[in-house]
Parts: C-alpha cells; sequence; structure tokens
C-alpha cells in the first residue's frame, strides 16, 4: 500500500477518533496490552529475524541491544500500555474561559492534533509506545520503523490493529509504512494534506535529514550527547557511581552520558576513581591533554569526540578551570537534552541549572532518568530538544493542540 494511501485511510479516522470517549480508548489500550503479551511468541520469533539480519549486515552492539525483544522486554511494553490507560485523558480539558460583556461565551479546550507520522529506526518499543500514546490522545498514527526492525514492526503493529478492531475502532488508526526505503520517509515528509505533524526519533543523520527536508510541521527529538560535569567540590565516590550508572547502565539510549567534563582541581584525584568503576564495563575514555595527564591509561580525544554520541562503552573527558567554562563547553557541544553536575555547592547548583541550556538538568542524579514513565508522563513518544510546542519527555499532553469553542445567541461585530 503507498504512503499517500495510508494517509488516505488516517485522515478518515478523525472524525471516530474526535468522539471516542476515555472508556473507549482505554477499552482499546488493554485489549492491546493483553495481546501483546499473548501472542509475545510471534513477536520473538520475528524479532529473531531481525536479529540474525542486524548481525549479518554489522549492526554494533548498542543498535542490537535496542532492536532485541524478549519475554521480559515485551512485559514492559505492555506495562507501559497498561500505565497509559490509568493517565488521565488529555482532549477535550478546558484551557481558557471568557465571557465578553455582550453574552459571547468564549472556551479553549484541548484537541487531538490529528494524524502523526513517526519515523524511527531500530527499536521495535517504539512501534507500540507510539501507538498507545497517539490512541490515548485521540490522534491516528502512521509508523515508519527502520528496515533493521522490519519483522518486529509488522508483528506488533499487526496485532495492535487486530485489537483495537476488537474494541470498535478502524483498524487505520494505527498504520506501519511496509516500504523502509529512503523514497518512503522522503514522502512522509511532504504529505502536508494528511499529515499534521511528524516526528523523527533516532540518530542523529535522520533527525536533521526530517528537520531539513520536511514540509510537515515537525517535532525534533534529539540526539544525546548528555555531559556530567563534576565539579571541584563534588563527592568523588558519588561521582563515580553516578557516571557509572549514567554510561553502562545501558549504552545504547539517548539519555546516557557520553562526555564527562571535570575542574581541574579535582581531576588528579577524581578521574582515576571514575575509571576503576568504567573499567568494570571496559568502558573506553577519550580525554583531553590535562585527563591524559591525570589518568595516563586511556586514550586522546580529539575535537569531533565531544560532540559524539557514541551510543557505545566510550566516553570522552574535558577538563576545565571553573563553572562558567564547563558551562560553556556544555552549552556548545551538547544536543540539548540531558546535562547533570555533581557538586556539593548549593550556589554552583543552582547556576548550573539556570544556565544549561538543554532540556533536562540535574543536580547530583544520573542523566538515565530523562524518560517519561520516570517522569509520570507514561511512555513517551521521545524527548524533544526544540522549544516550541514541546521540550523534553513529550507525553499525552504534548500531542494535543487546542481550538476555541465560541458559544452566542445572536451576537453580530
Amino acid at each position: 500500500m503507498s504512503v499517500k494511501q495510508l494517509g488516505i485511510n488516517a485522515s478518515k479516522t478523525k472524525t471516530f477518533l474526535s468522539l471516542a470517549t476515555a472508556e473507549d480508548k482505554n477499552r482499546a489500550l488493554t485489549l492491546i496490552a493483553d495481546a501483546l503479551i499473548e501472542k509475545s511468541g510471534e513477536i520473538i520469533k520475528a524479532n529473531e529475524l531481525d536479529l540474525e539480519n542486524g548481525k549479518k549486515n554489522g549492526l554494533n552492539a548498542g543498535l542490537l541491544d535496542r532492536l532485541m525483544l524478549n519475554e521480559e522486554r515485551i512485559k514492559d511494553i505492555s506495562d507501559g500500555v497498561r500505565e497509559v490507560v490509568k493517565l488521565d485523558d488529555p482532549c477535550s480539558k478546558t484551557v481558557y474561559e471568557y465571557e465578553k460583556d455582550n453574552g459571547l461565551k468564549i472556551k479553549k479546550i484541548t484537541v487531538p492534533i490529528g494524524v502523526i507520522g513517526i519515523i524511527y529506526e531500530a527499536r521495535p518499543n517504539v512501534t507500540a509506545d507510539a501507538a498507545a500514546l497517539c490512541l490515548k490522545s485521540g490522534n491516528a498514527v502512521i509508523l515508519r520503523g527502520g528496515k533493521e526492525a522490519i519483522n518486529s514492526n509488522k508483528a506488533i503493529a499487526d496485532i495492535m490493529r487486530e485489537a483495537v478492531e476488537k474494541a470498535g475502532f478502524p483498524r487505520d488508526v494505527i498504520q506501519l509504512v511496509e516500504d523502509t526505503s529512503r523514497e518512503s520517509s522522503n514522502e512522509m515528509m511532504t504529505m502536508n494534506e494528511y499529515l499534521d505533524c511528524l516526528i523523527p526519533r533516532g540518530g542523529k543523520g535522520l533527525i536533521k535529514a526530517v528537520v531539513e527536508n520536511s514540509t510537515v510541521p515537525v517535532i525534533e527529538t534529539g540526539s544525546g550527547n548528555c555531559h556530567i560535569y563534576v565539579d571541584e567540590s563534588a563527592d568523588i565516590d558519588m561521582a563515580a557511581n553516578i557516571i557509572f550508572n549514567a554510561k553502562t547502565q545501558r549504552i545504547s539510549v539517548c539519555n546516557a552520558c557520553e562526555s564527562l567534563v571535570i575542574h581541574s582541581g579535582i581531576i588528579d584525584r577524581a578521574l582515576p576513581v571514575i575509571k576503576a568503576r568504567l573499567d568494570e564495563k571496559n568502558t573506553e575514555i577519550r580525554g583531553d591533554e590535562r585527563a591524559l595527564a591525570a589518568c595516563h591509561d586511556i586514550k586522546r580525544a580529539d575535537d569531533a569526540d565531544f560532540y559524539t554520541e557514541y551510543l557505545d562503552y566510550i566516553i570522552s573527558v574535558k577538563t576545565v578551570d571553573s563553572l562558567d567554562e564547563a558551562i560553556e563547553h556544555i552549552n556548545s557541544h551538547s544536543t540539548h537534552h540531558s546535562e547533570a553536575i555533581i557538586t556539593n555547592n548549593k550556589e554552583n547548583a543552582e547556576r548550573f541549572l539556570q544556565c544549561i541550556d538543554s532540556s533536562s538538568v540535574y543536580v547530583n542524579a544520573s542523566t538515565r532518568f530523562t524518560d517519561g514513565n520516570e517522569f509520570g508522563l507514561g511512555a513517551e513518544i521521545g524527548i524533544s530538544t526544540q522549544k516550541l510546542h514541546a521540550r523534553g519527555p513529550m507525553g499525552l499532553r504534548e500531542l494535543t493542540s487546542t481550538k476555541y469553542l465560541i458559544y452566542g445567541d445572536g451576537q453580530v461585530r
């Protein structure tokens, strides 16, 4: 089926979705969650084909980890759908009310965006997460995953479409683009007649291509060159523990730490301790001249390292002489996703929070918490690094727009 036809099909579901109640949507989501568990064997079988193809095509460990599904991960996906069921319906909420002197009543309410397109890479969990959030917020969704996960995505999408139909919804509220060629992505980017919004999720190259080429309005979800700054007053053991978690707990995610910035007054003591923890996961450290002097058994970094989202057991180290220098370095090298400071100086913590220009900024905690579920939003549609409409983890509320309802009894202007 052509991408244009998917757009036509999705547009036809808008009226149905605008009338669907919270109970209707929750029933459909519950059936999706149940079906994902009941048919997990089908999903795993399809996923095994993708993993086999991925290995043949030389996917690195990080991408294979993103791609892999097992019983535990499928249960997590199903649980994520159930969490969305528990959340309030974001539609038809009153944002603003006003009554004019002439009796005209004006009310602003939240409404679905309409038809949302999502272009993403080798993460089949996105297929279910995105569909669940779009459904709960009253949006139809057209999903276009990468070729690496096509078998997994088809299995998940087919299961969800059967479930929503069982709940009395049109199957086409959820659709998958099965053509994984570049042409299908390009066509989605120019489908203004049928798509109300396009959301890219994936690496820097994918996001850049969509932002630069799409005529459909885009919500930019960013890659994650996330930084942790170890301040001169930091507790070194705390810093080592946080960095170990942020870097190695799961290397393939956008909220993993990729870059360290360490104050020159503490680097001689801190970096050997940090390295000892990272050695537990055989993590390669690439540092500047002062980092090399502080800890000899690391590699030399070049300029590109300080901009790189590795998605691997590699981390860069930049040495600075002040908090302001750390802030300047982070703001100029970051993808504006998530950054953290490890410090015992309250004034430095507050200055860092105020001056770092990223969607999520932490004091004495791991960047791994930047996640819709962790922030109480339920499963997320992505983490926006832009500033208009949505920023940071995007949940249900960020998938709505607004409109005005005006009630009169004959008023004219």
